[in-house]
């Protein structure tokens, strides 16, 4: 690509960057949290027919997920749950086909009282975008649909297959990704634009999500030492749990990308609700928890851990040795995932990063995840 071409495609970038922002703007306006996903991918559907793509637009079934590598169980309402494919597709084939992806669901705001403004009215201040989803991903998505723009608008055509899919259960599960390639969507290379301080994720965790589910002996707190705190014996696992991620971490120390972090694993528990009555001894405890895992390692292996922790620690404890808890798995059961064998994509996202930024791409070992583990994973 010469010189004139590339300058060509970044003043269409700068042409279309004002309408860009406004459509970053409505997309992160949409309040898509957890099963209310569908107005967002309403939107990514008409900005795709309204471009020419041919669009699927499928509700996505879990019975034919159930059984794929990587799957994570769904315990909310799932009946509205869609996913959105545009495809691109040119005359003749040529070259090396693409998969564009962002994902349109977000976690849920939190305490309004802690935004300087409302979650989903976004605001521009000293040249970032504010709201609920706006860094995680929701420009990302909107920012490679307008890098498709700018290439159309300077006058190129690809001359490969591109899918534009957004995916929703991202933050949870991971299953509107399983989606696309249950319904056989494929390409040479996937690029998902997740924010990552422009850094190309090496190395990822996996995650486990897991719920404790505690019971106690209610009594009125007046005769407290009769019965069984179920919010104290919670206390009691999450101890035991913290001592797990002690014992993972040191395992990380093997890892030859995660040995350069202090402390890869992070145990967390994330909500936690119980009992119905501050007099009242509570009969029941239940929190939701989340703990990363390595690439490489076992799902099945790790959730045995978990299992024989809490086990071996309820035996310790006067009460729940006679009335152990219940673990259920609540959402991801996600492995690792190491970018392998990418040299030629690698290669090609490094010299447009260098035309546009100057240098060379650093790597980042994440300690979160990302949905490119199901396009490396299960499909190479």
């Amino acid at each position: 690509m010469n010189v004139e071409t590339q300058q060509r495609i970044l003043d269409a970038v700068d042409a279309g960057f004002e309408a860009q922002l406004a459509t970053t703007r409505d997309f992160v306006a949409i309040p898509s949290t957890r099963g209310a996903e569908g107005p967002c991918q309403d939107m990514i559907g008409d900005l795709l027919r309204a471009r020419g793509y041919e669009v699927d637009d499928w509700h996505i079934n879990v019975d034919d997920l159930k059984d794929l590598r990587g799957f994570g169980p769904i315990e909310h309402d799932f009946s509205k749950a869609r996913t959105v494919v545009g495809t691109y597709r040119p005359t003749t084939e040529a070259g090396k086909s693409l998969i564009l992806q962002g994902h349109c669901d977000v976690v849920p705001a939190g305490p309004l009282e802690l935004w300087d403004t409302p979650p989903f009215s976004p605001v521009i201040k000293d040249g970032k975008m504010f709201g609920r989803g706006a860094c995680d991903m929701k420009s990302g998505t909107i920012g490679a649909l307008y890098a498709l723009d700018a290439i159309k608008a300077a006058g190129l055509k690809p001359t490969a297959r591109i899918h534009f899919q957004s995916v929703i259960e991202e933050e949870s599960t991971g299953v509107g990704a399983l989606s696309t390639l249950q319904r056989g969507y494929r390409a040479d290379a996937c690029f998902i634009p997740e924010p990552t301080a422009g850094k190309m994720v090496r190395s990822q965790v996996g995650v486990i999500w897991f719920r404790l589910r505690v019971k106690g002996h209610p009594v009125h707190v007046a005769h407290a030492g009769s019965g069984a705190n179920a919010i104290m014996a919670a206390y009691h696992l999450i101890q035991a749990l913290q001592k797990l991620e002690i014992e993972w971490n040191e395992r990380a120390k093997a890892d030859r990308h995660f040995k350069t972090l202090n402390h890869p694993i992070n145990f967390n528990p994330g909500i936690i609700k119980g009992g119905d009555w501050a007099s009242s001894v509570p009969a029941w405890c239940d929190v939701d928890c989340r703990i990363a895992v390595l690439p490489g390692w076992s799902i099945a292996d790790h959730q045995k851990e978990i299992l024989a922790c809490v086990s071996a620690a309820s035996r310790t404890h006067r009460f729940l040795a006679n009335n152990p808890p219940e673990v259920e798995w609540s959402g991801f059961l996600s492995e690792g995932y190491e970018l392998t064998d990418s040299a030629a994509p690698e290669a090609a996202f490094g010299r447009a990063f260098n035309k546009v930024y100057g240098g060379a791409v650093e790597d980042l070992v994440f300690t979160a995840l990302t949905d490119t583990r199901f396009y490396g994973l299960n499909h190479g």
